[in-house]
């Protein structure tokens, strides 16, 4: 009779324990739920996530994550909006890193910051720079999984027979572009020395902010865009491109456009993003070698930044509870050290945790893929992106500016100025 109560005695421990337990972690997942993940993964990377998830798939049986491209990082934007106002939205979205100050302005993220301490997720691993760029207010509300930054992609086959350098600084540009535009007989570009990727403000703004252009001022709420050194870098690009040793590329199909006339032996140089690394090598195939250098710094020789750029993951704020526990399953899987040193090594995006630069996966990574390091040893140098709420809004209207000015011959200085008359009348309502 005693050995019979014993056992029931230990058998109501153990379920008050178990009860315990979920009483103490609401995030578990406790039975079968299908969640969807919005992203922004093109062709060439599907085989890969499909990879991953299937992998997570097995390793959480109650939970099934159904992957689902919505396009672009702006179209997702578009369809995220638009599906918080309705109220039906998916549990997992991937998301631009320009994108999270003006979320976290809006409340469109679940905070993670319970999430993290009922797993003791180790959030400390990101380091001191992604995890600013990653929270808003002191909170953490996405977790970073893809990271890269800009980069210039270059013919290195092309620079080592003609004696062709990468420029270090903003005024060895000059020389580089001379040297490395190719002409026509009738005077049309045959090659250009560079593109500047016209269809996202995040590949040329750094020539401007390394020349110690503020496109929003510390005082946040007026700018000098419309000053000399904005004036100075703006017409010289304006130079160049009329010129024919480069062309701003914007529009539609304007990143597409870009990277076929590199393959194709029609640009030098292009500014992109580091992530595109091995999508560039496969295409170029055996035509020619492709390089990677970091951008053109200050004419100070000092200023060589560059800012985070690549993919963040949120949980929308309005999801189900049952959708943000098994959400928060899967972001833990794709910020995990395995999976991203997997990202790294089948694209172009550098690991976001610090644990995994320290292995011997990741060196022999790097042994593999030597113009990496061309970039990696920069690290630095890589800062979190702008967080003022409006900065995406009002760096995208000095991306038309821009255009205009370019491609319609829109005179610089008074186009400048009014861009910063719009730049503070926005700042204003912030």
């Amino acid at each position: 009779m005693k050995k019979a109560f014993s056992l029931l005695l230990a058998l109501l421990m153990a379920l008050s324990a178990v009860g315990l337990a979920a009483a103490q972690n609401p995030y578990e997942v406790t039975e079968p739920i299908t969640i969807t993940w919005w992203h922004a993964h093109e062709d060439q990377w599907h085989p890969y996530l499909q990879y991953m998830v299937e992998k997570f798939n097995e390793q959480n049986p109650l939970i099934t994550v159904e992957p689902v491209y919505i396009g672009a990082y702006a179209e997702i934007n578009t369809q995220l909006i638009a599906a918080i106002a309705s109220g039906d939205v998916p549990a997992l979205c991937t998301a631009n890193t320009s994108y999270p100050p003006s979320y976290g302005a809006a409340g469109i993220c679940e905070i993670l910051d319970p999430y993290i301490a009922a797993y003791n997720f180790p959030i400390e691993d990101f380091g001191e720079g992604l995890i600013k760029a990653t929270t808003y207010n002191g909170q953490q509300i996405v977790l970073p999984y893809l990271i890269s930054t800009q980069v210039m992609f270059y013919n290195k086959t092309a620079a080592e027979a003609e004696g062709i350098e990468m420029p270090k600084t903003f005024d060895e540009m000059d020389a580089f572009l001379e040297k490395a535009t190719l002409f026509n007989e009738d005077g049309t570009t045959k090659r250009y020395g560079t593109v500047f990727g016209g269809w996202d403000y995040w590949y040329y703004e750094m020539l401007f902010k390394n020349n110690g252009v503020k496109v929003i001022n510390d005082d946040g709420m007026t700018t000098d865009i419309n000053g000399e050194a904005s004036v100075y870098v703006t017409t010289k690009m304006k130079e160049w491109i009329d010129k024919g040793y480069a062309y701003y590329a914007y529009g539609t199909g304007a990143s597409t456009d870009m990277r076929q006339l590199f393959w194709d032996g029609g640009a030098f140089s292009v500014f992109h993003t580091s992530s595109l690394f091995d999508l560039y090598v496969t295409n170029v195939g055996d035509k020619f070698e492709v390089g990677m250098a970091w951008l053109p710094g200050g004419m100070d020789g000092e200023s060589f930044y560059s800012e985070i750029g690549g993919a963040t993951i949120l949980i929308p704020a309005v999801a189900t509870q049952k959708q943000k526990n098994a959400a928060w399953q899967f972001m833990m899987f794709m910020a995990s050290p395995e999976i991203n040193l997997y990202w790294a090594d089948k694209t172009g995006y550098f690991p976001t945790r610090q644990s995994v630069m320290e292995t011997p996966e990741y060196a022999e990574y790097l042994s593999r893929k030597p113009e990496m390091n061309n970039v990696v040893s920069m690290g630095s140098w890589i800062n979190p992106r702008h967080t003022h709420p409006a900065y995406d809004t009002i760096a995208n209207q000095w991306r038309h500016t821009l255009y205009r000015i370019f491609n319609e011959d829109a005179p610089i200085q008074a186009t400048l100025d009014e861009l910063a008359i719009f730049i503070e009348e926005t700042l204003a309502d912030y």
